[in-house]
Order: C-alpha cells, then sequence, then structure tokens
C-alpha cells in the first residue's frame, strides 16, 4: 500500500506556447502533418506541456537516474514527489487531473479506486476525507492547487492500472489513435503509455509520441526507441512494447 504523502517541488502546470513544449521540441515526420486537435482541449493542453532542457536524465523519485533514462526523448517540466507514490497509471490520471484541475472543470475530476470506490476531487475540497470505503467529513474547504496535490495522492494510493483501464472507454477502430489516449493493460502492476501528439500522411498511416511513468516512481518521459515516433505497425522493443497495440488503446470520456 502506498503511503499518503504530500508532492514537493509543486509545478504549476499551464500553457508554454512560446516556451519548449512537446509541441515544439519534436518536428513533424517529413510526408507527415499534424493531427488537429480542438482548442482548450485535452489533446491540446498535453502538446504544450513544457519539457525540462534537452539531456535532462529521467530521474526517479529520490533522484537516482532512472532504469528507463535509455528511453528517454524528453522529461516533461512537472513534479514527481519524494516518494515511491507517481507511477505509470498514477502519472497519466496526474495529467488528466492537472488539466481539468487548471480549467477549473473541478465537477469532471474523479477516479475510482480499485475497490470501486468514486474518488471525487469536490468532495475532497469540501473538506471531506477518506476513511473504511466512505466520505467523513473533517477538515475545511480548500480548492487550492496544493490541495488538488494531496487529493492526487490520495487517488496515487488506492487506484491503478487496473481501476484506470475500467474508467477508460475502448477504441474500437484500429487506426483511430488520438492525442490523449492511452495505451494499458491492468494488472499488478501493469502498465501504461499516453499519447501525447499524434501525426498522419496522406495514406492515413499516423505516428504517434508516447510518454510514461515506471516503477519506482519517476519523471514523466516522452520515450523514444531509435526514433520518438513510434507506431502500431511496428514492433517497440522498450519495456512493455507489446502494449503498443489497438487492443490495448483506450480513452477518456
Amino acid at each position: 500500500m502506498k503511503i499518503i504523502l504530500v508532492f514537493c517541488l509543486i509545478s504549476l502546470l499551464s500553457f508554454n506556447k512560446a516556451g519548449d513544449n512537446v509541441l515544439s521540441r519534436f518536428k513533424t515526420p517529413v510526408g507527415y502533418a499534424q493531427q488537429k486537435v480542438e482548442a482548450g482541449s485535452f489533446a491540446e493542453w498535453l502538446q504544450q506541456l513544457p519539457l525540462k532542457p534537452k539531456g535532462t536524465p529521467t530521474r526517479t523519485y529520490n533522484g537516482a537516474i532512472a532504469r528507463t533514462d535509455i528511453y528517454t526523448a524528453a522529461v516533461v517540466d512537472i513534479s514527481v514527489g519524494t516518494q515511491d507514490l507517481q507511477q505509470c497509471a498514477d502519472a497519466v490520471m496526474r495529467l488528466r487531473g492537472e488539466y481539468l484541475y487548471h480549467q477549473k472543470k473541478y465537477d469532471a475530476i474523479s477516479f475510482n479506486f480499485v475497490s470501486g470506490f468514486k474518488c471525487d476531487y469536490v468532495h475532497y475540497a469540501n473538506g471531506y476525507r477518506y476513511k473504511n470505503n466512505k466520505w467523513v467529513l473533517s477538515a475545511k474547504k480548500d480548492y487550492s492547487y496544493p490541495a488538488f496535490l494531496r487529493y492526487m495522492n490520495l487517488v496515487f494510493s488506492y487506484a491503478g492500472t487496473l481501476s484506470l483501464e475500467k474508467e477508460l472507454k475502448p477504441v474500437r477502430t484500429v487506426n483511430d489513435v488520438r492525442t490523449g489516449d492511452v495505451f494499458i493493460h491492468g494488472g499488478a502492476p501493469g502498465h501504461c503509455f499516453i499519447v501525447m501528439d499524434v501525426v498522419e500522411n496522406p495514406q492515413h498511416k499516423k505516428q504517434f509520441l508516447l510518454a510514461q511513468s515506471f516503477m519506482p516512481a519517476q519523471n514523466i518521459q516522452v520515450l523514444q526507441n531509435g526514433s520518438p515516433w513510434f507506431s502500431m505497425d511496428q514492433p517497440s522493443d522498450i519495456a512493455y512494447g507489446e502494449l503498443i497495440n489497438p487492443f490495448y488503446l483506450r480513452r477518456f470520456e
């Protein structure tokens, strides 16, 4: 069981259109065009995530070089904390939660625990705390960013790939991969990747950028396997590369 602790190194996310971000760092391959995304959408927000300087290694929560660093194409500039909390599914939920929080879509922030308990942000922000699979009013109302991070720590403690996979909607069309989609296999531990950008050529072949966290908890890294651009018709030898398959593709509602 993970211990609920507050993140340090708080990194307040916002659009970074003038700086070094996912969209500006990774140039569209020759012969491809950017997949259009809706303004203000989760997809656009992911594309604009700020990145740490080029050459920054992926580190674990305790500062060690991550074993996945050999696959680092870039490191997303977001806190990882000092405890082993923000692992693979947690990183996906962190990104989704951050987007909704900064859009002030508080009612939409909700993740299920493996037990099935619905852990919604509004209850937490209004002073309710989780105890024995129910909410108990025991704190003051607090919609601040530090309180939001404490809520996310609670989610990380009781949710995982098993619960997140059930929450996401299967993508039935083989080539219908979009920015913000998730390749996920629930298990103990299971694993997942989140799609950070998608490009398409005139033959409708798509390539995409992927990001992940891992075990132990580490920086969210944009991945590479020779190239940062992945596709579902080319096998990958990264860890859990077999998940880059339409069978595992899911989407937030």
